[in-house]
This record gives structure tokens, C-alpha cells and sequence, in this order.
């Protein structure tokens, strides 16, 4: 009974913060709110929120019927977002867990060890019923949400709720802490070793299978590493690279993503806007959204591949958490472009 109410009151608490800020994005009034987007969102169970099953990869594989939709990832300070259909999703088996990679209109590399919430959420809004697949993790972070766009496949996404519909309608939810990664210090670092393993790189994929074998974060990796691999550069630097990248017509690659989902940008980008604090790349098929007030540092990272040297712009909050990358756009055997290394190399 204590939890009923206090999820009622939390209810309650959403509705007057509604009335009071009706242009209120969810995740901002959970913040506001001090409780998870997934906990606020799940408080509609049983009006217009419906709670799926936890058999995530089968509904992800279900993706493709929907058509043409937008799907929406996002890391604490950017949001992505691309239209078009899911065309082509790899599963793969990574130790215990499962991990997808798509290919397409919409590509992504996603984690699903961190899926742990789902919900079909149907919205009214000035332009019409909006509905919606949402996922989340085990904290209540939103990983994925997938806004079908092809009314006639209206019939295929009713099938899909019904099919993941959950036994229990519940609209408690059993959140759990992600653990905290215990890091080396740089006094403890084998400086030499992780020197050595940098710059002999054969894949950018290797850099990840490099940050375990040392027990580095990210951030403490690019600040520690010479600066002939890694320095930093001015904060809003994200503005040169996608502004110059829309004059020259320059492909880029942008990615963003957070502990479930990976979501990534491969092409041109055209109209890019800047509202407050916010830099947009507003294009038909593809948006972005940067909280230039959310980025804390910007650093430069140059890796070795057996294609050359492969650059790109990395973004990190006050936390040191991963805002946003942008790379120069290439094929698997080439290398990077020339003017995309002169652009970083014009940062400062």
C-alpha cells in the first residue's frame, strides 16, 4: 500500500510540474522530480503506458516490420535521431550477454546487458496520438526509443504490444545501481606498456580491449597518453567541426550513445543551427541535439589502424562520461580524409 502511494503521489507531482511547465521534456521533470525517467513514465501504466516483456532481443528483431520510424538514442548531453527503417540486425554473443549491430538508415551497436525496462506509450500531442517503444536500464536511463512513422503499418505495431505485452502491469519498478568501475590511479599506471599498446594500435577497436587491460576510464586515458596521440581543445570545438563539415559538404561520422545503445551517424550534414546552448544539425532524415552546457571537455584522440591514422573529436561531461565523437567518414581499407585531419589539426 506505502508503494501505491507513493507512486500516486509521484503522479500527482508530475501533473501540477505539467500544468505549471507544459513544454517540460520527461526526462527533465524526472530530474526535477528526483526519481528516473522510467519510474515517472511507468506511473501512466494502466492509462496510456502499457509495460512490455524483458525478452528485449526478440522484440528488437521485431524492429523491421514497423517500417519506416525514428529512433531516438541519446547520452546525457546528446541526442540523435534518425529516421528510416531497420534494415539489417547481426546478433552476436559476447561472453554471457548478447550484443546487436544494424546496419542501414538507422545504425546502431547495442548492449543488452544493459536492457532492463520496456514500454509502448501512446501520447496525445497537438499534431496528433503519438506512439512509442521505450526501453531503459536497470537504473531507469533511457537507452533506446523507436516512434513509428508509417501509419500504415498501424496493424504491425498494435500485433507487437500485444505479443510483449507483460503478465504484470506493474507499475513499481526494481531499479538497481550500475557497480562503479574501480580505475587505476596515474601514479599506478604502467606508463611504458600503455604507451607502447597506443601506438601500436592495428584497429580503433583495440583501444577498448587497451582501457581493461590497464583499468583506465576514457577520459583519464586521453589526459594521461602524450600529446602526439591525445590533447585537449577548446570545449565548443564541436561547433567548428559540424559547421565546417555542412560548408564543405565534408561525411562525418557522429556517435552517441549510453550503457545500452550506441547510435551513429555515417554522411553529410547540412542545416546546422544554434539555439542557446543547444547545436542542432536539423536535416530530413537526421537530427542532432548537443548540450554545449552538458560538454566539460574536448579533446583531440588521433589511433593507429593498419589504414593510418585515424582521428577523431571526443566530447566528456563533468563526470567523464562520453558526450559525443565525430569522426571523419571512410571505408574499412581507406584512409581517413585529408580535410578531416586539417580540420581537427585547426582546433585549438
Amino acid at each position: 500500500m506505502e508503494i501505491l502511494q507513493q507512486i500516486n503521489t509521484l503522479k500527482e507531482a508530475w501533473n501540477q510540474l505539467k500544468i505549471a511547465e507544459p513544454s517540460l521534456r520527461i526526462r527533465d521533470a524526472a530530474a526535477k522530480l528526483e526519481v528516473s525517467e522510467a519510474e515517472l513514465l511507468a506511473t501512466g501504466i494502466g492509462e496510456n503506458v502499457i509495460r512490455l516483456s524483458e525478452n528485449f532481443e526478440d522484440q528488437f528483431l521485431e524492429f523491421p516490420k514497423l517500417g519506416r520510424v525514428m529512433s531516438l538514442t541519446r547520452s546525457e548531453g546528446c541526442v540523435l535521431e534518425h529516421k528510416g527503417p531497420f534494415q539489417k540486425i547481426e546478433m552476436h554473443q559476447a561472453g554471457p550477454n548478447k550484443i546487436a549491430t544494424v546496419i542501414g538508415p538507422i545504425e546502431q551497436r547495442v548492449f543488452f546487458a544493459g536492457w532492463k525496462f520496456g514500454f509502448a506509450v501512446t501520447t496525445e500531442t497537438p499534431r496528433g496520438t503519438l506512439k512509442s517503444l521505450q526501453y531503459f536500464d536497470k537504473e531507469g536511463e533511457a537507452i533506446l526509443k523507436i516512434y513509428p512513422q508509417d501509419s500504415s503499418k498501424d496493424d504491425v505495431y498494435e500485433a507487437f504490444v500485444n505479443t510483449y505485452t507483460a503478465s504484470e502491469q506493474s507499475s513499481e519498478l526494481a531499479l538497481e545501481s550500475f557497480p562503479s568501475p574501480e580505475y587505476t590511479t596515474r601514479e599506478g599506471l604502467d606508463f611504458e606498456g600503455f604507451r607502447s599498446d597506443w601506438e601500436n594500435m592495428k584497429d580503433t577497436h583495440d583501444f577498448f580491449g587497451m582501457l581493461r587491460k590497464y583499468k583506465l576510464n576514457r577520459l583519464d586515458a586521453v589526459k594521461w597518453i602524450d600529446d602526439k596521440w591525445a590533447y585537449a581543445v577548446d570545449r565548443l570545438s564541436a561547433r567548428t567541426v559540424v559547421e565546417k563539415a555542412a560548408e564543405t559538404q565534408l561525411p562525418i561520422m557522429i556517435f552517441a550513445g549510453n550503457k545500452g545503445n550506441i547510435q551513429i551517424h555515417q554522411g553529410k550534414v547540412r542545416t546546422v543551427r544554434q539555439m542557446g546552448d543547444w547545436l542542432n544539425v536539423l536535416d530530413p532524415d537526421f537530427n542532432m541535439h548537443l548540450n554545449e552546457n552538458v560538454v566539460d571537455s574536448a579533446f583531440v584522440v588521433h589511433k593507429n589502424t593498419e589504414d593510418g591514422l585515424v582521428s577523431a573529436l571526443e566530447l566528456f561531461d563533468k563526470k567523464g562520461e562520453m558526450v559525443a565523437q565525430f569522426f571523419g567518414l571512410r571505408k574499412p581499407g581507406l584512409p581517413q580524409k585529408a580535410e578531416w585531419k586539417a580540420l581537427l589539426d585547426s582546433l585549438n
